[in-house]
């Protein structure tokens, strides 16, 4: 069931009246929150169950799974099992087709699915083990924790929300009414925007050029590049604000994901910018478990280098996606060498330095998503040698990737302004305060509601029609 669709749309209402109705008409307190429970368990369960019965029956599994071995604090057992589910459906046939020659037998199994959402309620069953096991989180009943894992807004596509940060909101007395749905369509329809209106615009370029390179020019092939870095980034963080949109219509606050990436200084920057529960949860559950920062430089730097690997194979059974985390992973060791040579992590930026800055990171990584996107790295190969090759061909100057980055500047100019001064003096240029989280409109306000169904109209009559799909759907 997308997230762009009147299904899940009828959905998403459904459980807002049911929940608002057990708020009206139940007046005990335990009552009330395991009628509440009960229904966003089985709304959650009809959104997978919808899509594939047997996906439903898999997630069931591993909640039962991850259950019992915290209760019973086998949990170096429920992460195994976690984890050996993932690699199954997500990794099996990639490892044995890609050891095949040293294995000497075609062991390729031809009809496994990929279950929707695995790689986000695998790692949000790994949160919980591990969040039990570290005293984070109390040991939760099977109705909390199935709740957890299947909460139908984040299930397909994030944001990877911690399982404590999630049963603390599961446990309070959420806001519903029209507070909650006033917030929660309003950033919908931005997500919405960003997703149908920008990434499947720029879906159409991108797509085009990277089938047949070698009929465009080398600009061409470079604007596609430079698109894709923005198709993913407005496909990515337009359905993480579709599931916080309608998340905080049912009154639960999922984490953001995305804070302006494009304007990071660096690597390391762009990780606490892009992706952000994914970056957290990776820092917590796999980086300081490996040791971290605390056994050495060296070791520092191997543990970086490891995670970052892992991140891409999580995004893809591929090499190519192996190769863009560890692409990332070096430039990570990288910056960390260059800050411990200089000895000025904090220097501040003139406005030139901090151009140059945000110029050269976006670069690396609009290299980098060369790999991610390519498929194959002979088709990634074809590109770069495409770009460098300054030779003509069909060229096509995009116009909507323009829109696109002249939307994306509105915004970040927009958010650079609206940042308010901090109590102290901080460095001049410092784009890490920056707030790129967009603000609601009080909708009772006429011209507020006048401007927002604007916007709505402006989205129905841009919209691509038949748009891709959500590229992180398949991962």
């Amino acid at each position: 069931m997308p997230l762009i669709s009147f299904v899940y749309f009828g959905l998403t209402a459904v459980v807002f009246c049911a929940l608002f109705a057990v708020r009206k008409l139940i007046g005990d307190p335990g009552r009330k929150k395991l009628l509440e429970k009960l229904v966003l368990l089985a709304s959650s369960y009809v959104f997978l169950g919808y899509a594939d019965v047997r996906f439903l029956l898999l997630l069931m599994l591993l909640t039962f799974s991850s259950f019992a071995s915290a209760k019973k604090k086998k949990y170096g057992l429920g992460i195994f099992a976690a984890l050996a589910m993932l690699f199954f459906f997500k990794y099996y046939n990639f490892f044995v087709e890609s050891f095949s020659p040293l294995i000497g037998t075609d062991l390729v199994l031809k009809n496994i699915l990929l279950p929707l959402g695995i790689s986000f309620y695998t790692f949000s069953a790994v949160s919980y083990i591990m969040d039990v096991r570290n005293g984070k989180t109390a040991c939760r009943s099977l109705l909390d924790l199935g709740v957890y894992l299947a909460f139908f807004p984040k299930l397909t596509s994030g944001p990877i929300q911690k399982s404590r940060s999630f049963f603390e909101q599961l446990d309070s007395d959420r806001k519903l009414g029209w507070l909650s749905i006033s917030e929660g369509i309003q950033i919908f329809v931005f997500g919405l925007f960003k997703k149908i209106v920008i990434a499947d615009r720029l879906a159409v370029f991108v797509d085009q050029v990277y089938a047949t390179p070698a009929v465009f020019g080398s600009f061409t092939v470079l604007l596609a590049a430079a698109a894709y870095s923005l198709q993913i980034y407005f496909d990515f963080s337009g359905y993480s604000d579709m599931a916080i949109g309608s998340a905080r219509i049912i009154g639960f606050k999922l984490p953001r994901n995305f804070n302006l990436p494009y304007v990071s200084h660096n690597v390391t920057e762009f990780w606490k910018r892009w992706h952000i529960t994914l970056s957290s949860c990776l820092q917590e559950y796999l980086y300081f478990p490996l040791g971290g920062s605390r056994k050495g430089t060296a070791r520092a730097y191997f543990n970086l280098m490891l995670t970052m690997l892992l991140c891409g194979l999580w995004h893809g059974a591929d090499w190519t996606y192996i190769f863009w985390g560890g692409l990332n992973g070096l430039a990570l060791v990288v910056h960390k060498l260059w800050v411990s040579v200089t000895k000025s992590p904090e220097k501040a930026h003139s406005k030139l330095s901090a151009f140059l800055s945000i110029s050269a990171t976006f670069v690396f990584v609009t290299c980098s998503w060369i790999f991610f996107r390519a498929g194959s790295f002979s088709k990634a190969q074809e590109i770069i040698s495409r770009i460098l090759s300054f030779k003509p061909g069909l060229e096509q100057p995009y116009l909507w990737f323009w829109f696109a980055a002249a939307v994306l500047l509105a915004g970040t100019i927009a958010a650079y302004r609206r940042t308010p001064e901090p109590a102290e003096p901080v460095k001049k240029h410092n784009f890490s305060r920056i707030d790129g989280f967009y603000p609601v409109l009080d909708l009772r306000r006429f011209w507020n509601l006048v401007i927002f169904l604007v916007f709505c109209g402006l989205i129905l009559c841009l919209a691509q029609t038949g748009g891709s799909p959500f590229i992180y759907g398949k991962y």
